[in-house]
């Protein structure tokens, strides 16, 4: 007489390998969790003394409204694939993908006609805050100066709001912030050599990663 036996199986649940301040944790499966929630929160003492009201509009791209409204200019804001999910420089490639469809559609015998009624292709501004700074400045590079690669779509400069850098050292108000507050150090190639486009940097006085910003 035959038996078969099943046992029972047992999962067990993915473990913690890294956090970051509260926003971000990575486990060993390799799933992600991410926070809908800023990693500092900033609270408003409601006084009376500002009037304010809500406005139906994702304040994601409250910025990108204000640009186009003041500087009566296209603005296009593509998407990128995050990191840890996407090890660089998947980021970079996303926007690059992105100026390389806007010389397509310069190019295109049937365009968007939305953006080429409008648009001066001779006339583009890359920028971006934060880590899209960084992603700026690497398509400045990557472009390099005059953006020939890009015709007829010339870049005229960028523009990097607080851009996240890093290095092998800490300056002194890396040193002076939260120890948290960074990840890991890491170095890079001299630039000095290379030829770009005028670019525009733009720091708070308070931010941490202002004097590596200022070299």
């Amino acid at each position: 007489m035959s038996s078969i036996t099943v046992s029972a199986s047992t999962t067990t649940p993915p473990s913690e390998v890294d956090e970051c301040r509260g926003v971000l944790r990575v486990y060993s499966d390799g799933s992600i969790w991410r926070s809908s929630k800023p990693s500092f929160n900033v609270p408003v003492d409601d006084d009376g003394s500002v009037v304010w009201k809500d406005v139906i509009f994702d304040p994601v791209h409250n910025l990108h409204l204000r640009l186009a409204s003041e500087l009566e200019a296209v603005v296009i804001s593509p998407d990128y694939r995050l990191a840890p999910e996407n090890r660089l420089p998947a980021a970079i490639e996303d926007d690059f993908v992105a100026v390389k469809w806007l010389q397509a559609q310069a190019l295109a015998e049937n365009p968007d006609s939305w953006l080429i009624d409008v648009a001066d292709f001779s006339n583009v501004f890359i920028s971006g805050d934060s880590a899209g700074g960084n992603i700026a400045h690497n398509l400045a590079v990557q472009l390099g100066a005059g953006s020939s690669d890009l015709a007829p779509v010339q870049v005229k400069s960028y523009v990097l709001l607080a851009p996240f850098f890093g290095g092998t050292v800490r300056t002194r108000s890396e040193a002076e912030g939260p120890k948290d507050a960074f990840l890991n150090l890491l170095d890079s190639q001299s630039l000095e050599h290379l030829n770009l486009d005028p670019i525009l940097v733009v720091v708070g006085g308070s931010d941490l990663l202002k004097y590596r910003t200022e070299e």
